[in-house]
C-alpha cells in the first residue's frame, strides 16, 4: 500500500485497534474510497464484495426496505467500525442496504482477502469477532427501541449516536434523512424535533440539527443508547471522553482467548 494512505488508518478506530504485526497483513490490500452523501456502499440482496471501514466522520447506516417505500435504520457505523460482511463472512448476499448519511472516505478491502487474512492472524479475527458481537447488540437493541419507544427518545438517542461518532455539537442531518432512518413520516419529525427544541436540548438549522446539551439529550433518550455503549466498553474495551466521542478502542492482546459471538 501507498505510504502515503498509512496515515489515514489512525481515521478508524477499529484498525487502530489492531497489534502492529495484524495490521501489517492487511496494509497492502486495503484502498481508500471516497463517497457522498447518498451513496450505497452496497443493496439489499446483493452479494457483498468489500468490507468498509469509515475514517473520520463518514457515517453510514444499515436500513432495511419496507413495501410501502419505507426504510427504517437497524445500525450505525462510523470511525469505530467496519460495514459489510462483517458478521456474514461477505460473499453472502446482503439483507440490508448501505447508505452512507455523512459523507467521508472509507478503507476497503475485498471480503474475500479479509477472510484469507483472519485465519492466519488470530488477533484479527477476535477483534473483528468482537466488533461483529457490538454490531449485533447494535441492531437487536434497535428492534428492541423501535418497538418500544415513543419516537422523541428514539431521535434523541439517534442523536447522541451520531454525536459519539463525529465529536462535534453540529450534526450534518436533513429533516428528510432523519425521518427516513427512524420510519416515520417528515412531519411528524418536525413535530419532534420542535419539541426537543422547545425544551431547550437542540437548534433546527437547515441542513444541521445543533445539540444545545448533551446531559438533557441523554436524560431525554430512551435506555438503548447507553446500553450499546456500555457493551461497546465491555466487549471492544471502547473509550469515551468527557464529551461523549468515542475517541479509542483497546488493542486485543495477542494470547487473549478466542471469543465466540453471543446472538
Amino acid at each position: 500500500m501507498p505510504s502515503a494512505l498509512q496515515p489515514l488508518l489512525s481515521g478508524n478506530l477499529l484498525l487502530s485497534a489492531l497489534r502492529v504485526p495484524d495490521r501489517a497483513l492487511l496494509e497492502p490490500h486495503l484502498e481508500l474510497k471516497a463517497y457522498r452523501r447518498g451513496e450505497v456502499l452496497f443493496e439489499a440482496g446483493v452479494d457483498v464484495s468489500h468490507i468498509a471501514f469509515p475514517l473520520g466522520p463518514c457515517v453510514a447506516a444499515l436500513v432495511i426496505g419496507l413495501q410501502d417505500g419505507r426504510a427504517v435504520e437497524t445500525a450505525t457505523v462510523g470511525h469505530e467500525g467496519a460495514i459489510g460482511g462483517v458478521v456474514s463472512q461477505g460473499l453472502l448476499p446482503a439483507f440490508s442496504r448501505a447508505v452512507v448519511q455523512v459523507p467521508g472516505s472509507v478503507m476497503r478491502v475485498e471480503a474475500a482477502v479479509l477472510q484469507q487474512i483472519k485465519q492466519t492472524s488470530p488477533g484479527l479475527r477476535n477483534l473483528m469477532t468482537r466488533y461483529s458481537d457490538c454490531l449485533l447488540a447494535q441492531v437487536l437493541q434497535s428492534v428492541a427501541c423501535n418497538a418500544s419507544h415513543t419516537i422523541e427518545a428514539r431521535c434523541a438517542r439517534w442523536l447522541l449516536s451520531l454525536q459519539d461518532r463525529l465529536g462535534s455539537e453540529v450534526l450534518p442531518i436533513t429533516h428528510e434523512v432523519l425521518a427516513e432512518l427512524l420510519g416515520v413520516q417528515r412531519s411528524y419529525l418536525t413535530r419532534t424535533l420542535r419539541t426537543l427544541q422547545e425544551k431547550g436540548l437542540i437548534q433546527v438549522r437547515r441542513g444541521r440539527i445543533i445539540i444545545e446539551s448533551r446531559l438533557l439529550m441523554e436524560a431525554a433518550a430512551c435506555e438503548c443508547h447507553g446500553a450499546v455503549k456500555r457493551h461497546f466498553e465491555t466487549v471492544l474495551g471502547a473509550v469515551y471522553n468527557a464529551s461523549g466521542t468515542l475517541v479509542s478502542l483497546r488493542p486485543v492482546p495477542a494470547d487473549a482467548p478466542p471469543m465466540s459471538q453471543a446472538v
